[in-house]
């Protein structure tokens, strides 16, 4: 297959395949002090537990972030070698974030199966998820195997941010649903999609590339105003897909508005509907999950259209994305090394045009 017709499809594919099998060396026992070994006749307990850790990184996401990571770090010259530890470790963290943030948001399908807390229980999902947070700090520590010591600290540093930061956006979400606030503008949701999104998908793994390929702060700098531009469009398109698909059968079609998430989508909804159609949408929105019906979800859907708030929300994409392309042409220069500079335009591309 030639460099020019490689899809982005193809180029996630590409690097999931080399980044799984760093993955799964973790999925397994440490080596446990001699007193503390699994006896013979708790075998089977120890393989149902990881069983649930392994569950949802068995499953396989587009894996974007290590993408992103490793193709910044081979755009800058260095090769991958030095990265796939820490392009392991943000795949990780995506694993066991996705894991809490369907029983937050009591998802029905992850990744075309039923979420793990609906597989068994929610106690147990807790569980993996924090099994699999301490794997991907285990994979950050053997960085120092791999990297001097000074930049593996960083690199550790740097995951503390983006998860507070990350968690900081989804303690706003909740805190807004709990209240059920839904007089917010556009920047109250950009505040929440710069943590979730921006910051974590796009401008952290690229960061992170950028500095183990010995990045300075002025090029750090100018992959968060990147980040921050295209995690925004990003977000977007990923709101549009849950309301006008079932990401090819991977997620429920409409599983937001089911969860009530607060998105740009039903902000603009909200401000443009008829009283009469708006109170119906509150009280809708207002419902528990189980409580809602699929004609309601749909109502709302055809309420989204019929105000055009798709429309928007995809005209604000496509604002950003250009924003994007500005910065990433103009000052994303030392991202230079062929074809992984077109990989990360092809990627850029492919979050705009995707259908899941």
């Amino acid at each position: 297959m030639s460099i020019k017709s490689i899809t982005a499809l193809q180029i996630l594919k590409n690097h999931r395949k080399k980044i799984w099998p760093e993955i799964r060396k973790y999925l397994k026992d440490p080596s446990f002090p001699k007193q503390f070994r699994i006896p013979n006749q708790y075998r089977s307990l120890e393989k149902f537990h990881w069983q649930l850790i392994s569950d949802y990184p068995n499953r396989k996401g587009k894996y974007l972030r290590p993408t992103l990571l490793i193709l910044t770090t081979k755009a800058m010259g260095i090769s991958e070698k030095y990265c796939l530890k820490t392009a392991a470790a943000i795949q990780t963290s995506e694993e066991w974030i996705l894991n809490h943030d369907d029983i937050e948001d009591d998802s029905p399908l992850r990744r075309g199966r039923p979420t793990l807390h609906k597989l068994y229980g929610i106690e147990l999902a807790i569980n993996a998820g924090d099994s699999l947070h301490s794997i991907m700090w285990k994979i950050l520590i053997d960085n120092f195997e791999l990297l001097d010591k000074s930049k593996a600290t960083i690199i550790m540093n740097e995951f503390y941010k983006i998860i507070m930061r990350t968690t900081l956006g989804q303690t706003v979400d909740l805190k807004w649903f709990k209240e059920k606030k839904l007089s917010f503008t556009d920047e109250d949701w950009y505040f929440v999609a710069d943590s979730k999104s921006s910051y974590y998908t796009i401008a952290a793994p690229m960061r992170l590339g950028a500095i183990i390929a010995n990045a300075n702060e002025k090029q750090l700098n100018a992959i968060s105003k990147f980040g921050y531009q295209l995690g925004r469009s990003f977000q977007l398109i990923d709101d549009i897909l849950d309301i006008t698909s079932d990401f090819k059968g991977l997620k429920q079609k409409g599983d937001d508005i089911y969860a009530g998430k607060r998105t740009l989508i039903l902000g603009h909804l909200l401000r443009n509907a008829s009283q009469q159609d708006k109170n119906k949408i509150v009280f809708i929105i207002n419902k528990t999950r189980k409580k809602k019906t699929n004609k309601e979800v749909e109502w709302i859907i055809e309420k989204m259209h019929q105000y055009k708030s798709i429309d928007y929300a995809r005209n604000k994409a496509v604002f950003f994305q250009n924003r994007a392309k500005q910065v990433f042409d103009q000052e994303l220069k030392f991202m230079a090394k062929q074809p992984y500079r077109n990989q990360l335009r092809q990627i850029m591309k492919f979050i705009l045009e995707r259908d899941h």
